[in-house]
C-alpha cells in the first residue's frame, strides 16, 4: 500500500492511495482459506471444495469485502499514524473508474483536519461572580404574587354590576333552535369574566350584570367546535344571576402556606428564599459564562477548518431567518445566505466549541450515564403519555443523543474551567442582575 500527500493547504489534506493487486488478491485468498473448512457444496463433501471453485463462487463478493476493508484500515493506518483528526467525514472516492480484477485500487482522500488547540492557562483568566441575596422584601413580593394567583372572590354589594375579572356565579340553560341541548346547561357554575373559558362573546355581554338579574346571551358556536351538531349554530343561554364577586388576594398565612405544600408560612418563606437564590444564582452563572467565554475567545487563536465554519454559519443564518418567519415550517423557503455577521458569529462558536471540546478531553472530563438518564428524563417530560416511546427513539438515535450530552459536557467543562480561574464574588441587587441577563440577551 502506497499513500501520497497531494495537498498541503491550512487544514486541508489530500492523499492518494494506492492498495496493489497482490495485496486484494492476497487477503481474498487468506478469507476464502479461513472460510474453507466450513463450506459445503453439492459434490463434495464439508470442507473439500476446491479452492479454484470457492475463488469462482464467492470471490466477486469477498472481493468487494476486501477492496472496502483495505480502504478503511489505509485510512484508519494514516490517521494513527499522522495524528489527524479529520474535522468532517473525509470525502474518499476510487480514481480508477473502471477497474478490474487484477488491478491496483487507487483511491482519492481528501479532509480538513482539526487544528492544533493552544494550550491557555486557565489560572489567568480573571472572572467576575455576581451574588445576590434574597432579602425580605424579594421574599414578600414573591408571596404577593403567590397570593394572587390563589385569589379568592368575595361578595361585591348589592347591586353592583360585574366587572372584567369579576366571577359571576349563575345557572344558565343553553337551546338551539329553541331546544335545550346536552352538555348546553349547569346550576351555581362559577365563570371568571374575561377567563375565555366560555364561546367567545359569552362573557363580553355579562359585563355590567347585577345579582338576581336574568339575561339572554345570544353566541354562535365556531364552525370548528368539537361537537359537530353545535358547529356553526347560534344558541341562546338563559341565565340567572345568583351572585357577583370581586377577586381578592388570599390572604397571606399558614392556610396559604398549605395550598403550596408547605407545613407553615415560615416554611413557605424558607421554600421561597431557597428558590429565589437558586433563580439568582442560575442567572449569575450565565453572565459568569458568557464572561468566560469573551476571556476564551480572547485569550486564543487558531486556523478554523473551513467547512465547520459554513455548517455553523448556515445553521446560523437559517435558524434567524425561521424566527423571523415563525409562520414557514421545514424546508420549504428560498435559500438562506449566510452574511458577514453569521459567519463571524460562527467563528467564534467553532472556535470556541473546539477549545472546549480540547479542554474537556485534557481534564478526561466525561458525561456519566446517570447524567444521560437524568437528561432523557427532563426532556421525556415535555410528552405527557409519550415517554416510553420518546426513550426508545432517544436509544435508537445517535445524534439525539449526541444533542442531548453536548450541553452537558459543555456544561462540565465550564465548571471545571471556572474552578481553575480566578475567581471574584460582587454583591448586587436582583435589579442589577436582571440588567446583566437582559444584557446578555441584547447582545
Amino acid at each position: 500500500m502506497q499513500v501520497t500527500e497531494t495537498l498541503n493547504e491550512g487544514l486541508k489534506r489530500g492523499y492518494a492511495i494506492t492498495i496493489t493487486a497482490a495485496e486484494i488478491e492476497a487477503k481474498v485468498n487468506e478469507k476464502l482459506a479461513e472460510a474453507q473448512p466450513e463450506v459445503e457444496m453439492k459434490g463434495f463433501r464439508k470442507g473439500k471444495v476446491p479452492m479454484a471453485l470457492l475463488k469462482k463462487q464467492f470471490g466477486p463478493r469477498i472481493m468487494g469485502e476486501v477492496m472496502q476493508e483495505s480502504v478503511d484500515g489505509a485510512m484508519s493506518k494514516h490517521f494513527e499514524d499522522s495524528g489527524d483528526r479529520p474535522a468532517m467525514q473525509p470525502d474518499v472516492k476510487m480514481t480508477n473508474e473502471n477497474w478490474k480484477e487484477g488491478d491496483d485500487v487507487n483511491v482519492e482522500m481528501s479532509y480538513e483536519k482539526l487544528p492544533e488547540i493552544p494550550e491557555v492557562d486557565l489560572s489567568k483568566i480573571e472572572l467576575e461572580k455576581l451574588v445576590v441575596k434574597s432579602d425580605d422584601a424579594a421574599v414578600e413580593e414573591a408571596l404577593g404574587n403567590l397570593a394572587e394567583t390563589a385569589q379568592d372572590f368575595k361578595d361585591r354589594k348589592k347591586g353592583s354590576k360585574a366587572k372584567d375579572g369579576d366571577q359571576v356565579v349563575m345557572d344558565f340553560v343553553g337551546k338551539v333552535d329553541g331546544e335545550a341541548f346536552e352538555g348546553g346547561s349547569a346550576e351555581d357554575y362559577p365563570l371568571v369574566l374575561g377567563s375565555n373559558s366560555f364561546i367567545p362573546g359569552f362573557e363580553d355581554q355579562l359585563v355590567g350584570v347585577k345579582e338576581g338579574e336574568e339575561k339572554a346571551v345570544t353566541v354562535s358556536f365556531p364552525e370548528d367546535y368539537q361537537a359537530e351538531h353545535l358547529a356553526g349554530k347560534e344558541a341562546v343561554f338563559d341565565c340567572t344571576i345568583k351572585a357577583v364577586k370581586e377577586p381578592k388576594a388570599a390572604e397571606i398565612n399558614d392556610e396559604l402556606a398549605k395550598k403550596f405544600g408547605a407545613e407553615d408560612l415560615a416554611a413557605l418563606k424558607g421554600q421561597i428564599a431557597e428558590r429565589l437564590e437558586a433563580e439568582y444564582a442560575g442567572a449569575a452563572r450565565a453572565v459568569m459564562k458568557r464572561g468566560l467565554l469573551d476571556a476564551l475567545d480572547k485569550a486564543v487563536s487558531f486556523d478554523l477548518p473551513p467547512s465547520l465554519v459554513d455548517a455553523e454559519a448556515g445553521q446560523i443564518a437559517h435558524q434567524l431567518w425561521h424566527e423571523e418567519n415563525p409562520d414557514v415550517q421545514g424546508h420549504d423557503h428560498p435559500e438562506v445566505t449566510p452574511t458577514d455577521e453569521h459567519k463571524t458569529l460562527a467563528e467564534r462558536r467553532v472556535r470556541l466549541g473546539l477549545l472546549l471540546a480540547e479542554l474537556g478531553q485534557k481534564a478526561e472530563i466525561e458525561v456519566t450515564d446517570a447524567e444521560m438518564s437524568q437528561a432523557v428524563m427532563n426532556q421525556a417530560r415535555q410528552y405527557p403519555g409519550q415517554e416510553r416511546q420518546f426513550f426508545e427513539f432517544v436509544q435508537q438515535n445517535p445524534q439525539m443523543q449526541q444533542q442531548l450530552r453536548a450541553p452537558l459536557f459543555e456544561d462540565k467543562v465550564v465548571d471545571h474551567v471556572f474552578d481553575k480561574a480566578t475567581v471574584t464574588e460582587k454583591e448586587i441587587s436582583k435589579d442589577d442582575l436582571q440588567k446583566a441577563v437582559e444584557a446578555l440577551e441584547d447582545e
